[in-house]
């Protein structure tokens, strides 16, 4: 099957810790490879490893290049992120149908973005083939460098067949014989303080003591974590007394 992973390339990034939460966004969604354009403090940047944030491989294998036109040689599809025309006529397109023609297409795919100033000038947006751009607040248009790539990144994402995050924590309800241990551990601790008083009362607040306590959906951890803080509760009043 052929990859269709996008090149992510960087035209002028300016700080090194924009390019490291660039390349977090990046594999947070699958995306490895960085190509960077004359990277304004040199490159490797110092400040992007712990921005990354575990995503040191993405940083490690990123090239660079002095022109656009170099790191984009080999892709028969760029996408310059832009939120303006700037006067190029291009299709334009957002980063859902991109990702889908990215994911049709034959041949390798970039998207481009621009520095964390200015954006694309407009002779980098003249080698695209396309005009990536998002429905965005036209009072504020401004979005910052690892959030455009985290946008781009999550709509091809979408149809990667990226595993979803584990769900092994995610730990089944307590059965009920447990929560029954649950709901009687509290009723000996409130009939000891006559809580269920007046006897005329004490069914109906037993009744909603029960509904209070099976209403969570409890799993058996989260009901031997409540066990154990009554049994706690407990041992302080026996030593107390």
């Amino acid at each position: 099957m052929a990859d269709t992973r996008p090149v992510i390339v960087l035209v002028r990034p300016q700080l090194g810790e924009n390019i490291g939460k660039a390349a977090r966004a990046m594999l947070n969604f699958g995306l490895t490879e960085m190509r960077l354009i004359a990277p304004r403090d040199g490159w490797p940047n110092p400040s992007a490893g712990p921005a990354a944030a575990g995503a040191d491989a993405v940083l490690e294998n990123a090239l660079v290049f002095d022109t656009l036109a170099e790191a984009v040689a080999d892709c028969a599809h760029v996408y310059a992120t832009t939120v303006r025309k700037r006067g190029v006529t291009k299709p334009v397109v957002t980063p859902e149908e991109a990702a889908r023609e990215v994911h049709a297409a034959p041949g390798r795919s970039a998207y481009v973005f621009g520095p964390e100033r200015s954006g694309l000038e407009t002779e980098d947006v003249a080698l695209a083939r396309a005009i990536l751009t998002v429905p965005i607040n036209p009072e504020f248009a401004s979005l910052n460098l690892a959030q455009a790539v985290i946008l781009c990144a999550y709509e091809w994402s979408k149809s990667a067949d990226l595993e979803q995050p584990t769900a092994e924590e995610i730990l089944p309800p307590a059965p009920q014989e447990e929560l029954e241990g649950l709901i009687g551990h509290f009723e000996r601790m409130l009939e000891a303080k006559n809580y269920f008083w007046p006897e005329t009362r004490a069914a109906a607040n037993r009744l909603t003591l029960r509904n209070l306590l099976t209403k969570p959906a409890w799993n058996h951890l989260e009901v031997r974590t409540l066990r154990g803080i009554l049994s706690s509760l407990e041992d302080a009043r026996r030593k107390r007394d």
